[in-house]
């Protein structure tokens, strides 16, 4: 298919995917096109790399645990350490970035208690100490990426996180199929009913409660920036008195050049921030004009910062929580 229809299925259903039983169908309704064509285009792009998947993007630790973990490892086995980390299944993203702690990614797992096992476990295949820095309070993990300029829609809040109940067995078996994506089939979600010994109607029903509560940020077309040109990103870290870090992260999390905004931990004398921000964009001038503009229009001046810049991607999948 022509590249109009690839890019609209890449901005416009990151969000709002159809949950009904033929969503490709409706999808392909709204767009003008047989559905044969939705489902073609949107393999070839997964097949490119860049959509990781079709499926649910899981609100931190509203289903199962996760942190953010950073190694300040030696360049020269920069490369060996991150293959010892990625073996683990519960590692989805890990990067390196230009710091002393130049080694960082995301560690999720069914349970707190299987969360911290994890951990240590990497922290022994790495041969190297590990910061642990789990989320603490939400601005904006919508997770979406606008490809057109315009900014995406979005909701702000000063959000404590906080783990939930575990879900039950069943609800877990609908996790383990859900953190796959969606099968490119006409009727997806009754494949994933077969697979868990459910209805198709109580799948839709379970993930429609999901997005309602908000453990699912949203559910669509996930995608991949560096393969869609946006190769520069950056982790834009400050170091904010605690009675200001939630007005200026709702602050922040307005800004259309932020794509993540959150807080998590100091770390005694080794890790002294605790704003997080994400900015991407094509070039790396094009994300420092846009901190240094972000920085001075929120008064950020007098705060101590750093910034980031990722450097090698050694992993990108979905959240494993199941």
């Amino acid at each position: 298919m022509d590249d109009t229809l690839e890019f609209r299925l890449l901005n416009e259903f990151q969000r709002d995917f159809p949950l009904c039983p033929a969503p490709f169908a409706e999808l392909a309704a709204r767009l003008g096109v047989a559905e044969k064509a939705v489902l073609g285009s949107l393999e070839r792009l997964r097949r490119e790399g860049k959509i990781s998947r079709v499926g649910a993007v899981f609100a931190p630790k509203r289903i199962g645990a996760s942190t953010l973990a950073a190694m300040a490892v030696p360049p020269e086995k920069l490369e060996t350490v991150a293959a010892a980390v990625n073996r683990f299944a519960e590692v989805n993203h890990n990067y390196e970035r230009e710091h002393r702690y130049n080694l960082w990614f995301v560690v999720t797992a069914a349970s707190e208690g299987r969360l911290q096992a994890t951990l240590g476990a990497i922290e022994q295949a790495a041969g190297y100490p590990l910061l642990n820095l789990p989320l603490l309070e939400e601005f904006h993990i919508d997770l979406g990426f606008s490809l057109d300029g315009k900014p995406s829609p979005r909701t702000v809040t000063a959000c404590p996180v906080s783990p939930r109940q575990p879900i039950g067995e069943p609800e877990r078996r609908l996790v383990s199929v859900l953190q796959e994506g969606l099968p490119l089939f006409i009727r997806p979600f009754q494949a994933i009913a077969e697979r868990i010994g459910a209805s198709e109607s109580e799948v839709l029903a379970r993930i429609g409660r999901w997005l309602e509560d908000g453990a699912i940020k949203r559910f669509g077309v996930v995608v991949r920036h560096r393969e869609l040109g946006y190769t520069a990103n950056a982790m834009v870290v400050h170091d904010i008195p605690d009675e200001r870090v939630a007005a200026l992260g709702r602050a922040l999390a307005l800004e259309p050049a932020v794509t993540l905004c959150y807080r998590r931990p100091r770390i005694g004398g080794e890790w002294p921030y605790n704003l997080f921000c994400m900015v991407h964009g094509r070039a790396r001038s094009e994300v420092e004009a846009a901190v240094a503009a972000l920085r001075e229009q929120h008064g950020l001046a007098g705060c101590a910062h750093d910034v980031l810049f990722s450097t090698t991607r050694f992993k990108q999948n979905g959240a494993r929580y199941a």
